[in-house]
């Protein structure tokens, strides 16, 4: 079956079971690879992307329920000459050890930059409670979000 989304901006079509999981359809079928298979029960936040602006677990999220959604996943966010302010932040504060949990985490720091641009610390640590991170750097990752915050403040 034929099914439109939009994804990063753009309209796309794709063959798909409308009960697919969107994350084989941005993995598979769109070449996006920074949505990660990790559990496949919503539970590590590795293929989290953002649907009309929420972060969303795409391991569980049927592609045929998102006619009409905005998704956006971190190919979305920037690009190498143009970075995202989380991009830029996660470099610097160098939140990355193995990468595998990295998207899932800036797609769920973007939904709570987006809709609380002054965070706490406590704050982002709540927005990140459902991303899990096995190398440890989690309190890299959370100077990375603080440090986004700031960054994204001075780019206004």
């Amino acid at each position: 079956m034929a099914l439109a989304l939009k994804v990063n901006g753009k309209s796309r079509r794709v063959e798909a079971t409308p009960d697919t999981p969107l994350l084989y359809v941005l993995r598979n079928d769109l070449e996006l690879n920074s949505p990660k298979f990790g559990c496949g029960l919503a539970q590590c936040g590795a293929c989290t992307v953002l649907i009309d602006g929420k972060p969303a677990r795409s391991c569980v999220t049927p592609v045929g329920r998102l006619a009409n959604a905005e998704i956006v996943t971190l190919e979305g966010l920037g690009t190498l000459d143009n970075q995202h302010p989380l991009q830029q932040a996660f470099i610097a504060e160098q939140a990355a050890q193995c990468g595998y949990c990295s998207a899932g985490m800036i797609m769920s720091a973007k939904a709570l930059l987006d809709r609380a641009p002054h965070p706490s610390e406590q704050e982002v640590r709540q927005a990140l409670a459902g991303n899990l991170c096995r190398c440890g750097t989690h309190a890299r990752i959370i100077r990375a979000v603080m440090r986004a915050a700031g960054m994204k403040e001075k780019a206004q």
